[in-house]
């Protein structure tokens, strides 16, 4: 049995960021999850400079990232995961409130695997997440 990924959920929304993880787990999402409040957090977990938690090079992960947070935005992780060749293969969802389709050309032209709006609506929001963990519930995933 292949080993269950880790999800990675990268935003600075605490409510959007529970909202994910309850709606994907109700999905029957039920892997492990870390969570980062802002593109440093995660890419310091990525590039091994933290302790804790420890990025494992043998197993597979897959990072739901946001767009709009501070310190380091999401277009600037994606830039970084997708230029470095340890981790150019770790899938990429762009979970955002963002509609701008230059921003959807520009995520997809940089590597993201999967751009999704955010609806704003509670109902819709919870909706689209339990549908996005159906679809998750299916993928094979590279390990690095």
């Amino acid at each position: 049995m292949p080993d269950l990924p880790t999800i990675l959920i990268t935003d600075d929304d605490d409510g959007h960021a529970f909202l994910i993880e309850d709606n994907l787990r109700r999905a029957g999402v039920n892997v492990p999850f870390l969570r980062f409040s802002d593109g440093q957090e995660v890419l310091d977990f990525l590039f091994s400079r933290t302790t804790e938690p420890t990025f494992e090079h043998d197993r597979p992960y897959l990072l739901l990232l946001d767009i709009r947070m501070p310190k380091v935005d999401g277009v600037t992780v994606l830039q970084q995961i997708k230029a470095d060749p340890n981790l150019h293969k770790l899938p990429v969802i762009i979970l955002t409130t963002t509609e701008d389709p230059r921003e959807v050309e520009r995520c997809h032209d940089l590597g993201c695997n999967v751009y999704m709006q955010k609806p704003v609506a509670f109902d819709s929001f919870a909706a689209a997440i339990t549908r996005l963990g159906q679809f998750l519930t299916l993928l094979q995933l590279p390990r690095f």
